[in-house]
């Protein structure tokens, strides 16, 4: 199962209303379970963060875990860390980047944000998880 543009479109709208209302200029994106991009948008966040938020959603829908869940299985890798960090064309292992799953738990994409806290990001994308299903 994939995400469609439709599921995507109300992910990223969650998302949007969420940056809003903590008025944070942020970068979301949403990828499908291939990593591709489906849905984006910049609210006024610098440039620097368009390419972190479509990152940290495609590390989180290749490894099936959410970004900073990434980050620490990285930072224990030790001398392969760095190796980890440069596959895939980069992974961006910080807060912000989460899985979407459908009802029945199966990950069909990801939604990430960029341009805030750590925190701040992931409660950000965290809010897209609910609007496709």
């Amino acid at each position: 199962m994939n995400l469609t543009y439709n599921e995507a479109k109300k992910a990223l709208d969650a998302s949007i209303e969420k940056a809003k209302a903590l008025n944070i200029p942020v970068s979301i994106a949403v990828v499908d379970s291939g990593g591709h991009l489906l849905a984006f948008a910049r609210l006024d966040s610098v440039f620097g963060v368009i390419e972190f938020a479509i990152k940290k959603a495609k590390t989180a829908v290749m490894f099936g875990l959410d970004s900073d869940t990434m980050g620490t299985i990285v930072s224990g890798a030790g001398i392969n860390g760095h190796g980890m960090l440069n596959s895939n064309d980069g992974l961006l292992t910080i807060a912000g980047g989460v899985v979407i799953k459908n009802r029945k738990g199966n990950i069909i994409g990801a939604i990430a944000s960029s341009g805030g806290s750590p925190e701040q990001d992931k409660e950000i994308a965290n809010a897209g998880t609910v609007g496709p299903n």
